[in-house]
């Protein structure tokens, strides 16, 4: 059913459907921003009570020289960002490193190879000790590596891994002005390969790629179709990087990304809504509204990938300030 202005959300409703027409989902986009943050409210203190926000730090382990074109990414040997030349880490520094989270309050640790899917031999298995060594920690453990087989992603199930992200970045319609190395398609059936294996799904996407409103509500209803919900969904804002070729992006709208967190907590009532790249570009205000509007989870550190992030003590500041606690788990 269409409808124009949509009733009040109803959490338990809400987190059954996986039907939300386009329409539904631009006319959420469309509220008044008062009108949408009530609604997102609703459904949030249901399925988060206490306001608890998951910390969350992310390292790449193997940087730059992916065979992809992904328009916004300084990681592809197809522009003149590449930040290849770092040396891919092994399992102790990395290992270290998640230590060093830990201790710092974290309670996911994600790992990215800058790769189009994950390669077997000593990587594969160097990936696979990491994954377990991360688990043995006690924390969370997420990898991002790109396409997958279905006996790398039952392998990775069985070494412990939490998650794995894939994300599927626009929606189906604006994605061939994005990347044209990897369809579409081939996105859904690695989160399907992911899903078969008893993995978690951690799937978003990015805004501010000179994307319409329609595809973000386009994006939006083929990650709440998706059965169950990703249990993770990543909001991206697009942080423009020289030498990629949507280097002269104006920025986003900070609240515009508050209307996508909102949205996304509404049609995806118990997803963990990730306030991921373009944070640093945002005041703490609008970090605060984005928390406001639903996102129960921020990656905590210095970078992302090869991307800036507010430092982990101006992090906590910020959560001091909302009145969110960090979630333990």
């Amino acid at each position: 059913m269409t409808i124009s202005q949509p009733r009040p959300a109803d959490p338990i409703q809400a987190a059954s459907r996986h039907d939300w027409t386009l329409d539904e989902i631009l006319a959420l986009l469309e509220l008044p921003l008062v009108d949408l943050l009530w609604q997102a409210q609703a459904v949030h203190r249901t399925a988060n009570p206490g306001y608890r926000v998951q910390l969350a730090s992310l390292l790449s382990v193997k940087t730059g020289g992916c065979e992809e074109d992904c328009a916004y990414c300084p990681q592809s040997m197809h522009h003149s960002s590449d930040v290849s030349g770092r040396p891919e880490l092994a399992v102790e520094p990395v290992l270290e490193r998640a230590r060093a989270a830990k201790a710092a309050g974290a309670h996911r640790f994600c790992m990215g190879w800058a790769w189009r899917e994950i390669r077997d031999g000593a990587p594969f298995e160097a990936m696979l000790a990491m994954v377990q060594g991360v688990r043995e920690l006690g924390l969370e453990a997420c990898v991002t590596a790109g396409m997958l087989t279905d006996s790398q992603a039952q392998r990775l199930a069985e070494a412990g891994l939490t998650s794995y992200n894939h994300n599927l970045d626009t929606s189906p319609e604006h994605y061939d002005r994005i990347i044209s190395t990897r369809t579409y398609q081939e996105r859904l059936e690695t989160l399907q390969r992911v899903r078969q294996a008893g993995i978690s799904m951690c799937c978003g996407g990015i805004i501010g790629m000179g994307e319409s409103l329609q595809d973000r509500a386009s994006l939006l209803q083929v990650l709440a179709g998706l059965n169950p919900h990703p249990e993770s969904v990543p909001i991206n804002a697009l942080v423009a990087v020289e030498g990629t070729p949507l280097e002269a992006q104006e920025p986003v709208d900070p609240l515009e990304l508050v209307r996508m967190v909102a949205t996304a907590r509404i049609l995806m009532p118990t997803s963990r809504v990730r306030l991921s790249a373009g944070r640093e570009q945002l005041s703490r205000e609008a970090q605060i509204l984005c928390l406001l509007a639903g996102a129960d989870s921020i990656f905590y550190g210095d970078t992302l990938l090869t991307t800036g992030n507010p430092a982990a003590e101006a992090d906590r500041e910020l959560l001091a300030a909302a009145g969110v606690t960090p979630w333990q788990g």
